[in-house]
């Protein structure tokens, strides 16, 4: 629920995956503004070690580890630290967190599948959603949205393109481009390490060279992601549902210098675009204080400074996982899930060396074929869905490995 009075006490904050890069620049934020934002939980998935100190530091109320075993490590440790936050383990607690009545806002973090339950559980519960977690959209878009508009939730998406569309969008918008006189969205690109790379070069990617992104710090999943250009691919899908626009409406552009962040381009012919230095803690900021505004500790843009902004088409041939996120949209049902499912399942035989860079299209495609397409008009169903879609990309790896 939007709640636009005066803050006479600091907000509590749940950040669900607090040690990832995401919840690292929360944090900074929060850190920033003791007197607007205090930490009521902190979650993470099996990093017992970056937990405790980070509850050290902030000292939350709780701490959840996703992993039961973890849980059991941190709360031995934070008690030889003599840290009074009270820790808990499994998904279960990490939908408490997310729906306690203390907390006002959560920032979804966790990075893939297993963060649908908790974000559906704080939006379920009316609560003001920073959403991070692309995944969520892409699996179960329809279903989050309607549970967004039935819970009056306060959803406000925190990827830099996203978070710049919505502050290019008219302050009432509705989900309806046909009447905002939208012509289209335009979701930037940097391209990622390989936008020079010829293809056939591409065959012998280590994950260390796909994982040193060229504009932005993240984690090693979404920094694959960006290499393949999937992360855009997912991004498409998340504008879909976020903002009602059909995929024949959302282009992809390439920007390498990631300074704009994404446009809006209206049929009278104006483009209104968002800028800053490429810094996640502008998007964090701008949905923590929304409508208002605070600091970020991001220095301000030099425009002097700044000698080019360039613009390409995205390669289609090279990052095939691109056109295979639109195939995804335009079929719908449980085409989407499969997609995540199939990347995820690609993505961590890559980066464990058990599949070739140029392989992890392939198994998507193969697995979108294998898969089929069926209404996923539920939860459980989604989680099926993605279950099967798994088994099915795990068999396709174990059939093409590094070949």
């Amino acid at each position: 629920m939007i709640d636009l009075t005066p803050e006479s006490s600091p907000r509590q904050i749940a950040i669900l995956g607090a040690t990832g890069s995401i919840g690292a620049s929360t944090l900074d934020v929060v850190a920033r503004h003791p007197d607007r934002y205090s930490v009521f939980a902190l979650t993470a998935n099996a990093d017992v070690e970056r937990l405790a100190h980070l509850c050290q530091l902030h000292s939350p109320r709780y701490a959840v580890m996703a992993d039961e075993r973890a849980a059991n490590r941190l709360r031995d440790l934070l008690k030889h630290e003599s840290c009074p936050t009270e820790v808990l383990g499994g998904v279960h607690a990490l939908c408490e967190v997310a729906r306690a009545p203390e907390v006002h806002m959560v920032m979804a973090a966790i990075v893939g599948a297993v963060g649908l339950k908790p974000t559906l559980a704080a939006v379920q519960a009316g609560k003001k959603v920073l959403l991070a977690n692309k995944e969520v959209l892409v699996m179960s878009g329809r279903l989050f949205m309607e549970a967004v508009a039935s819970a009056n939730a306060c959803l406000l998406p925190i990827d830099s393109e996203h978070n710049a569309i919505f502050q290019a969008l008219p302050a009432n918008y509705r989900r309806d481009s046909a009447a905002a006189g939208i012509r289209r969205i335009l979701l930037t690109a940097s391209g990622g390490p390989f936008r020079n790379t010829p293809r056939a070069a591409l065959e012998t990617v280590t994950p260390e060279e796909a994982c040193t992104h060229p504009v932005w710090s993240m984690g090693r999943k979404i920094s694959v992601d960006s290499a393949t250009m999937m992360n855009k691919g997912l991004e498409v899908i998340e504008a879909h549902w976020l903002f009602g626009v059909p995929a024949s409406q959302i282009e992809v552009v390439v920007h390498p210098q990631s300074i704009i962040h994404s446009m809006v381009d209206y049929v009278d012919g104006s483009v209104i675009a968002q800028l800053g230095n490429p810094d996640m803690r502008v998007p964090i900021a701008h949905a923590m204080a929304w409508p208002g505004r605070i600091s970020s500790g991001v220095s301000a843009l030099d425009f002097f400074g700044i000698a080019t902004l360039g613009f390409e088409r995205p390669d289609v041939e090279r990052f095939p996982c691109l056109t295979l996120a639109y195939q995804a949209l335009e079929t719908g049902g449980s085409a989407p899930v499969a997609l995540n499912a199939a990347n995820e399942e690609a993505v961590q035989a890559f980066l464990g060396r058990r599949l070739g860079f140029c392989r992890i299209g392939d198994v998507i495609a193969a697995t979108l074929e294998r898969a089929g397409q069926y209404e996923t008009d539920s939860i459980e169903s989604v989680l099926e869905a993605d279950a099967r879609a798994r088994e099915i990309a795990r068999a396709e790896i174990g059939k093409r490995g590094k070949a």
